[in-house]
């Protein structure tokens, strides 16, 4: 057996409507399909439906640091500082606070979704990881 790729990511919140407009009104994913039966939206970034949301309704428990699951999703966004910076300055418009940690091969913003669902986005400034792929588990502050 060999994994060809990651297909999808579905991750649990409590409002669909809420999340919703986070990840489409914010983050600027489109909705391709929702589904009633099972209170989903699913959202396409151009390669099938790549990310989607199951509500389990509000009294729903939020993510805790210390349980087991879903760490963080992570987008890319881009190849330069720049892109980054200008995510900064549209989630802080937002009333989002996001950590910026550069990881050598990438630049990271972190910050939660409404249910607490941590999020990176990322742009990819080095190819270094093809040659040496432990650099992908650097981590420290970056100043944007």
């Amino acid at each position: 057996m060999k994994i060809e790729g990651l297909g999808h990511v579905v991750i649990k919140v409590s409002n669909l409507e809420n999340a919703e407009a986070f990840y489409q009104g914010i983050l600027g994913m489109p909705v391709i399909a929702r589904s009633s039966e099972a209170s989903m939206s699913f959202f396409s970034l151009g390669n099938h439906h790549d990310f989607a949301l199951m509500a389990l309704g509000d009294s729903a428990e939020k993510p805790s640091p210390k349980s087991t699951g879903l760490a963080h999703v992570a987008f890319k966004i881009g190849n330069d500082l720049d892109t980054l910076r200008e995510a900064q300055a549209h989630l802080t418009n937002a009333g989002i606070q996001a950590a910026p940690v550069d990881h050598e091969v990438t630049q990271s913003l972190y910050f939660a979704d409404p249910d607490g669902n941590q999020v990176e986005l990322y742009v990819d400034v080095s190819d270094a990881w093809r040659e040496e792929p432990q650099r992908v588990a650097q981590a420290k502050a970056l100043e944007l």
